[in-house]
């Protein structure tokens, strides 16, 4: 059965009627023939920030990328979403987490949705959200910083269940607030709860209906909550479900589960985090050819590479301290990986390994002076297109570069705005360029979602 397009104002805080004006200014015409991939979650369509984006601007113009819209941002960290003619803004304005739905075009608001929250980061970062939205079968799931789960019909903004996990499952605040994205699977929406409920041993990871939220299956492990996202991988021909978990605890414990999605039943358990308190797991792992799974951490034991073998048992082919990630999930790029390692903007580097041996290529500051400062991608995040690659610097800047085993190169680079925390990946949809100011500028700018036409 087709449902209209309409608002259900019961439901609602906000009508579109209500919502502030966007100033908008048109974008050039899409080719007929240009390729495009929706964003439909937090790394993309294929969960690597890869895209097949086509027709795409071919040299930045010097007064900078043209802009579309922009709209106001509350507190957050998490990504725009865009699929199926929405653009979803998740982020926290005035104690409510509000999800706002928009025309990803013009920027109007078609729906809006907020509940109250309480919750005060401990080392002063973003009091709003860490996840971001993710869209499935015409439905939106995304889970706040407090652990507040829903589920909205995409078109409507109708509020179809919710479950108030922290609650539940007695989920600690940890170090930020809640972290890890869900995961869509067939029919089930994948969490790491890193739930306490029985103390010493939690729910860790459980699965619920997608339709009306109930609980499918739950799998127990004294690992917590981490702030990576879980993800699918075919390993020897059967799906596995990796979750990097990792919550707050002495001594600190987390590491790699390998689960069946279906079930939960536990395939592997493999140990990897730094041996010190104040430490996270926030670079999802990736998924790579021949059964192999890369995953990181940047406090001390750095990347490993895994091997998995029939009964998915993982053993590492090489491990390399100073080749970890912090926030970041790394590329693969024929036989070589590309990430910007290192914990803090002092010693991150760029960095190239061989996948196969492990071995550092290369390693490059990724800066350079600009108006007598000092600039650069630092704790950067890249997006792929079928030809071309990009990558947003934690500082604003976006530049446009090539990466070989010879070296890095920046082929372009303009500056998008001038403020920290610029860690949120960007997002290419119909050549247009979705951007998130996370901070105030140094120039003064607010906190804002930017809409950039990116197109040929």
């Amino acid at each position: 059965m087709k449902r209209g397009l309409f608002i259900l104002f019961a439901t609602l805080n906000l009508s579109a009627a209500e919502s502030p004006n966007v100033d908008f200014f048109p974008p050039r015409p899409l080719a007929d023939d240009a390729l495009w991939s929706e964003w439909p979650r937090f790394f993309g369509p294929s969960d690597n920030n890869i895209t097949t984006e086509t027709h795409l601007l071919e040299k930045f113009p010097e007064e900078g990328l043209s802009k579309i819209f922009e709209l106001e941002r509350g507190e957050s960290y998490a990504s725009p979403i865009i699929a199926d003619g929405r653009l979803l803004h998740f982020h926290a304005l005035k104690n409510h987490e509000t999800l706002d739905c928009h025309h990803p075009e013009t920027g109007k608001l078609i729906w809006t949705y907020r509940y109250p929250i309480q919750y005060r980061d401990r080392y002063g970062f973003s009091n709003g959200p860490r996840t971001s939205p993710v869209v499935s079968n015409g439905r939106v799931y995304l889970i706040g910083v407090t652990a507040m789960m829903h589920c909205f019909e995409l078109k409507t903004g109708k509020l179809i269940w919710k479950r108030n996990l922290k609650e539940e499952f007695d989920i600690p605040d940890y170090f930020f607030g809640y972290g890890p994205n869900c995961l869509v699977y067939q029919n089930l929406v994948i969490v790491n709860v890193g739930g306490k409920e029985n103390k010493s041993s939690g729910t860790c990871v459980a699965a619920f209906d997608a339709l009306d939220g109930s609980l499918t299956w739950k799998h127990h492990d004294e690992w917590g909550a981490s702030y990576a996202s879980p993800v699918i991988s075919k390993i020897h021909g059967q799906d596995a479900l990796l979750v990097l978990a990792a919550g707050e605890s002495k001594p600190a414990h987390g590491g790699l589960l390998t689960l069946n999605p279906k079930t939960g039943e536990l395939f592997s358990r493999f140990s990897w985090r730094a041996d010190i308190y104040e430490s996270v797991l926030a670079s999802s792992p990736l998924s790579l050819p021949n059964n192999q799974v890369f995953i990181s951490e940047c406090y001390e034991k750095g990347g490993v590479l895994l091997q998995f073998n029939k009964d998915l048992q993982p053993n590492p082919v090489w491990t390399k301290r100073y080749f970890g990630m912090h926030m970041m999930t790394p590329l693969l790029i024929d036989d070589h990986l590309y990430g910007f390692a290192g914990r803090n903007v002092p010693d991150t580097q760029l960095k190239c390994a061989n996948l196969k041996t492990g071995e550092i290529i290369w390693e490059d500051d990724a800066r350079w002076r600009e108006q007598n400062r000092i600039s650069g991608l630092f704790r950067g995040s890249f997006i792929k297109t079928q030809n071309r690659l990009f990558s947003l610097g934690e500082d604003g800047a976006f530049v446009e570069l090539s990466l070989t085993p010879e070296g890095p190169k920046i082929l372009q680079r303009t500056r998008l705005f001038t403020a920290t925390e610029s860690w949120t990946p960007p997002a290419i949809v119909r050549g247009l360029l979705y951007i998130v100011q996370n901070s105030k500028g140094f120039d003064g700018s607010l906190p804002r979602l930017i809409c950039y036409d990116l197109r040929k």
